[in-house]
């Protein structure tokens, strides 16, 4: 059914990565687009070999993931998502590794929907920011007018405590 196509079309990078732990890092990025036939077995390796190129990975191709770092296993996560392209959503841990993939992505033809808790990695990556509270957006803007001038109540709330959290830590 249409449901059930549209939903192979988006690519997910989950918290804890979910890789198939029985296949190789490009077995995991070239999975999805083989069950869609996204293209010859050959197209399909060598576009799953260019985005691990692009995560910097592609030294660890023939890896199964317990032989990865956590960073490396999110970096595949991500270039698997990326492999069904159009749309990326992605929980990332905030890490300089991850930070710095999203960041050299940013700007392709890719759109990425970002969730998290994290408000400096939104902040530092976001073209627009949707804060929801309760299942209900209360802010939607910049980058700078949700940080630097929220309108809601419940939006300065959120982000005095995350300052608060910010500099109890220092």
């Amino acid at each position: 059914d249409q449901i059930r196509q549209n939903r192979l079309h988006f690519g997910l990078v989950f918290q804890n990565f979910n890789l198939f732990p029985q296949y190789t890092a490009l077995e995991n990025i070239m999975l999805a687009p083989s069950l869609l036939k996204k293209g010859t077995p050959a197209q399909i390796r060598e576009t799953a070999m260019s985005l691990l190129g692009r995560v910097g990975l592609s030294h660890k191709a023939d890896s199964y993931p317990y032989q990865l770092s956590g960073g490396q296993q999110q970096r595949v996560a991500i270039a698997r998502a990326l492999a069904l392209q159009p749309t990326s959503a992605l929980d990332p841990e905030l890490t300089g590794e991850v930070l710095k993939v999203i960041r050299s992505l940013k700007g392709r033809d890719n759109t990425m929907v970002v969730v998290t808790h994290e408000m400096e990695f939104a902040r530092s990556v976001a073209d627009v920011v949707i804060y929801m509270a309760d299942g209900v957006i209360e802010e939607f803007g910049t980058p700078e007018e949700v940080f630097g001038n929220p309108r809601s109540e419940k939006t300065r709330n959120f982000l005095q405590g995350a300052q608060n959290a910010r500099d109890g830590m220092a």
